[in-house]
């Protein structure tokens, strides 16, 4: 059974439709000069703000399954090493060694030597 959140991800998508749905009213409110318009200004660049938070939470989110992924995989190959370990194999550790070498590789930028 994989391992599940405690907490289910926010729909990053919907968030941005509301955001955008709530700027384009504000927008239609603020076009008559009210005495409300420097609060309004407010309001609306805190909906800016919302755009550059779903981008950062998209790339933390995509950064954290890559993390995962390294763990899930490291943690597979610490097994492997025990498991060969207790059967005798010559060189348990190569599968430890095999996979830092693989995280290794991965984790140069691209364009680098490999």
């Amino acid at each position: 059974m994989p391992n599940r959140h405690p907490y289910p991800h926010t729909d990053l998508q919907e968030v941005a439709t509301r955001n955008y749905t709530a700027a384009q009213l504000l927008a239609a409110l603020t076009r008559d000069p009210l005495p409300l318009l420097p609060i309004w200004a407010h309001v609306i660049a805190a909906l800016d703000d919302i755009e550059a938070l779903i981008d950062e939470i998209s790339g933390l989110r995509a950064e954290l399954a890559s993390v995962r992924h390294q763990r899930a995989n490291a943690l597979a190959a610490m097994r492997a090493t025990l498991a060969a370990h207790r059967d005798g194999d010559d060189d348990p550790l190569y599968y430890v060694r095999d996979e830092l070498h693989g995280q290794t590789i991965a984790d140069r930028p691209a364009g680098e030597g490999r």
